[in-house]
């Protein structure tokens, strides 16, 4: 009975009056439940999460939904390929995430990381990173890249903070048709 009640709690907006975060790998119920977040999220157009992730770069609405869809992220995940983390608070509430593409045995590139305005600068986003980064040294991975634009200065400290070196710059022709210019960052991993 206890497992079917935190089964029930798993994943919701609600909160218990205390606070344990965790970060785990997402299950196919957590992947769901983070789609359905992101996607209630950029309902709200005038929204920081929308603005800084979607207005700021130009991003067709319709390929932000396609990107962050059950299915997508499902069959990311399903493929091997792809790994979604959550930041959990009280295993009920999606904090943040963050996403990894796996590239050949030896590199990751962090596709993604996301703190949810109301939760950032408390040090989510390092504590995700920190889980990314432990399970990817037990896997012996030897590198990390990471690409963030040019212009976003809070995600380029924040990738420098944690570690990460940057490699180069590159000027992208997106998805959508528009051109982009990145910082392409690298962090090499302790092999064991």
């Amino acid at each position: 009975m206890s497992l079917l009640v935190r089964h029930k709690c798993e994943y919701s907006n609600g909160s218990l009056g205390f606070s344990v975060i965790t970060i785990r790998k997402a299950s196919k119920h957590g992947v769901q439940a983070l789609s359905t977040k992101v996607l209630k999220l950029l309902e709200d157009k005038d929204s920081q999460f929308y603005q800084e992730n979607v207005a700021k770069f130009g991003v067709p609405e319709a390929y932000v939904r396609q990107a962050f869809s059950q299915e997508t992220l499902l069959a990311a995940v399903e493929s091997g390929k792809s790994a979604i983390y959550l930041a959990l608070e009280n295993g009920c509430k999606i904090l943040g995430f963050a996403q990894t593409v796996k590239h050949g045995n030896s590199m990751v590139e962090l596709d993604r990381i996301v703190v949810f305005p109301e939760h950032t600068r408390k040090g989510l986003g390092t504590r995700i990173l920190g889980r990314v980064i432990k399970d990817e040294e037990r896997k012996r991975t030897k590198t990390i890249i990471v690409n963030a634009g040019k212009e976003e200065t809070h995600a380029r400290r924040f990738y420098e903070k944690n570690g990460f070196k940057q490699m180069r710059e590159s000027t992208i022709d997106t998805p959508w048709g528009g051109k982009l210019t990145l910082v392409i960052y690298q962090f090499q991993l302790r092999t064991h």
